[in-house]
């Protein structure tokens, strides 16, 4: 007599094949979705103009403001030797040339020399005190390191120069692409050129535009 056995029912298994369709078809549905993210979700490529960044008074202020005009750039200090040669210059290009169509945009910065140990708004009231200023100087940031001002980065990344002292000038398009950039020894002749040059293609583009 054969002895008794108990069957059980097998399980029920999946065909292989069936398998690698379901994991093809969410390969393909992932990459998909990864290209769709790409093509209407790109993240915005920032120009100096698409920057925030504080007055001297702690507001917060949009560099979107100045998009349309040439401008120039510049980490400055009160307590430096190139202050005065420097702060007379800038604001001779400023009255000059702006405000309709250029400004300079100062920046101050202690990290050089430790040549501007003011708050901002002393520092703006020294500016304007002292040498008369009527363009903007906004509060005070850190240029090099982790805690660099993003605006200012974007030009150091744009220009691959960084600054090695006060009064490194970097002259902005009006579209928010730096142009060209300036060490603080250089003389304010080589600068103008270069501004009105700018100057002469937002007025023609203007002209154009009507």
């Amino acid at each position: 007599m054969e002895p008794l056995t108990t069957t059980y029912p097998l399980k029920y298994s999946v065909p292989k094949a069936r398998v690698f369709v379901v994991f093809l078809s969410m390969v393909l549905c992932t990459t998909i979705l990864c290209l769709l993210q790409l093509r209407f979700f790109k993240p915005k490529i920032k120009d100096f103009y698409s920057f925030e960044v504080k007055d001297s008074r702690g507001r917060i202020v949009s560099l979107e403001k100045y998009r349309g005009k040439a401008t120039l750039v510049v980490n400055v200090a009160s307590y430096c030797q190139q202050t005065d040669k420097n702060y007379i210059a800038l604001q001779e290009l400023h009255r000059e040339f702006g405000p309709s169509h250029f400004t300079v945009l100062a920046f101050p910065c202690n990290q050089f020399g430790e040549s501007e140990p003011s708050s901002s708004q002393e520092i703006e009231s020294f500016a304007k005190g002292n040498y008369g200023v009527t363009f903007p100087v906004f509060h005070k940031i850190k240029i090099l390191g982790s805690e660099a001002e993003p605006a200012f980065k974007f030009l150091i990344d744009s220009s691959k120069k960084e600054p090695r002292w006060n009064f490194w000038k970097y002259l902005v398009s009006p579209e928010g692409k730096v142009v060209k950039f300036w060490r603080p020894e250089e003389p304010i002749e080589s600068i103008k050129p270069e501004v009105a040059s700018l100057i002469r293609q937002i007025i023609m583009k203007k002209r154009e535009d009507l």
